[in-house]
């Protein structure tokens, strides 16, 4: 019996010591994850243009945890990608094929369509910020990370999300517009002529009709322009 409890008495400050090592070594894993993951998020994330890296093998096992908090900001790129490329870029596209008067009405059907996705890809982008939102209200920072993926947040959600919403009412009305330039071409047949990239009306009063529709586009392309102009630049 003697034997036993001095047995007792030698091994137990020794179990004691490989838990304070174990938990130590859990501690330094963690904190060399956190590390590289704030040289990521501050040296590619932040120098990243449009489209964010997709992790690789080794950066996951690097990350370890952390490539769940990188997930919301992958996901929300993507998405915010994909809404530019399916309802956006289309437009621009669009726009950019009108070079004469007879290009309003061959491409009125394309715009129309383009128009009525409009809706449907802000509603997706509101989706889609909610939803990072709130897995980033989730989540439980330390000190030297958070100021950093703050950061992030701001430059990959933050500021796109706000300046496509502020694009696609400008894309709404001016392709509403361009509809129906294209619609009132579309409706005079045979009673319009195309000559040397202009259009010729029978009557004064269906050119004044003409004229009162793209008097407007002037402006409405320019505050497109520019809505267009700061996304792509927030995208950066």
């Amino acid at each position: 019996m003697a034997t036993g409890k001095s047995c007792s008495r030698w091994f137990a400050p020794f179990l004691a010591l490989l838990m304070v090592v174990s938990l130590s070594g859990c501690f330094d894993k963690e904190a060399d994850q956190r590390k590289a993951f704030i040289d990521f998020l501050q040296n590619t994330v932040m120098r990243s243009g449009e489209h964010l890296p997709t992790l690789t093998t080794d950066q996951k096992k690097q990350f370890g945890n952390f490539v769940s908090d990188y997930a919301i900001l992958y996901g929300f790129s993507q998405q915010m990608n994909q809404a530019m490329d399916s309802g956006i870029k289309p437009l621009v596209d669009s726009i950019n094929g009108i070079r004469a008067p007879q290009d309003y009405m061959t491409n009125r059907d394309t715009l129309r369509q383009i128009n009525g996705s409009l809706g449907v890809l802000s509603q997706q982008i509101q989706n889609a910020k909610m939803q990072a939102d709130s897995a980033r209200s989730g989540l439980q920072l330390a000190d030297d990370l958070r100021p950093v993926f703050d950061q992030a947040y701001q430059k990959v959600v933050t500021a796109p999300s706000s300046a496509v919403a502020a694009l696609i009412p400008a894309a709404q009305v001016l392709s509403q517009q361009l509809v129906q330039v294209g619609d009132f071409v579309q409706q005079q047949g045979e009673k319009v002529s195309f000559v040397a990239n202009g259009i010729q009306f029978p009557t004064t009063e269906q050119a004044n009709q003409y004229n009162s529709l793209i008097g407007p586009l002037t402006a409405q392309h320019q505050a497109f322009s520019q809505a267009y102009s700061s996304a792509m630049s927030a995208m950066q």
